[in-house]
């Protein structure tokens, strides 16, 4: 089959690789399309060991089900589906509390095992979800990315939400945007140093925008709130920088999320979250049930996940990756499409 082929470090190419033998548990996907992660730009970036070549990347996918596994039941062959990103364990304390992104011995696609940067890809069935009639592959394949902000809304449904400051316009900036739009009727601002994104972030419903390049954030924020403070920032950007100012700017009381992970910040500024009783939160992945939320709002036309997109062919495949590694324009996020 064709993949795109994480060989080596810096390297990415066109390569025949053998189809993969599925488990008894498994099911052969036939990839329809795959998202390209800003998490695998960063990895090809820093050379992460997170992402270990060599290896086929990938774990934004939906596809068509080509064969099933001895043990499998409920998929059959033309079957549409969406996987999940994480494969759990469905067995350890986190799975059994619903927390499958957490589990204790989760795998990743394109991480731990080979992901979807290729015509066919072996996914266990607990791993899938089946696609409405007439889902459009080329915004179903988002559906993990949309699951992160369907994710974030449901770790703070607790919190009273007025408002939401998100810093970082990529894809699950947009993502959480759209998230806390549809579900939670917040008013949500989102904060880019690029012009680009920040035109797409009020074309799909961002309150208002804020270009910390060319604005200073502690100055427009009281004109948008009375206390120029926020009552949930979320950083999908995830630098030391933005998780600073995203905690000098949420509310007494309020809260950071943090989705982002551009660098391994070491410290925040624990006099603030004491003196003012703020909460620091992280985010990762989404569970099963974020996914089959999100793939609704998709199915149901609820967000926008193309407008925004660029796609590619496999044999574009280096050139896809490239483009939103550069940043090229207004590119925002690309897609390889299979069929």
């Amino acid at each position: 089959m064709k993949t795109l082929y994480y060989p080596a470090y810096n390297e990415l190419l066109l390569k025949e690789l053998p189809e993969p033998a599925i488990a008894e548990d498994e099911v052969l996907v036939k990839v329809s399309a795959c998202g390209i992660c800003g998490s695998e730009l960063e990895s090809f970036k820093t050379k992460s060991p997170r992402r270990f070549p060599p290896l086929i990347m990938g774990h934004e996918f939906c596809g068509i089900v080509e064969r099933t596994g001895a043990s499998v039941t409920g998929w059959k062959q033309g079957d549409t589906a969406v996987s999940n990103s994480v494969v759990s364990c469905g067995e350890c304390e986190r799975c059994k509390e619903g927390k499958s992104n957490l589990c204790a011995s989760r795998q990743i696609f394109g991480m731990h095992r080979n992901g979807a940067f290729g015509a066919y890809v072996n996914v266990p069935a607990s791993s899938l979800i089946a696609m409405p009639a007439g889902t459009d592959s080329r915004q179903a394949c988002l559906t993990e990315p949309l699951a992160n902000g369907v994710h974030l809304v449901r770790l703070t449904s607790h919190l009273d939400i007025k408002n939401v400051l998100v810093i970082g316009a990529g894809p699950i900036g947009l993502a959480a945007l759209q998230a806390f739009n549809v579900l939670r009727e917040a008013r949500v601002i989102v904060s880019d140093i690029r012009p680009e994104r920040l035109a797409v972030a009020k074309s799909i419903g961002a309150g208002d925008v804020i270009n910390p390049a060319e604005e200073d954030i502690f100055n427009v924020l009281p004109q948008m709130f009375d206390d120029g403070t926020v009552d949930l920032v979320i950083d999908a950007v995830g630098s030391a920088q933005t998780n600073h100012i995203g905690l000098e700017i949420t509310k007494p009381g309020g809260t950071l999320l943090i989705i982002g992970l551009h660098n391994n910040s070491k410290s925040l500024f624990s006099y603030d979250i004491v003196l003012s009783e703020k909460t620091v939160m992280g985010s990762y992945a989404a569970t099963q049930q974020d996914m089959e939320d999100a793939l609704v709002l998709i199915a149901e036309q609820k967000v926008d996940m193309a407008s925004w997109v660029h796609y590619y062919s496999l044999e574009q495949g280096k050139d896809a990756f490239m483009d939103m590694l550069e940043a090229r324009g207004n590119h925002i996020k690309s897609v390889i499409v299979f069929e």
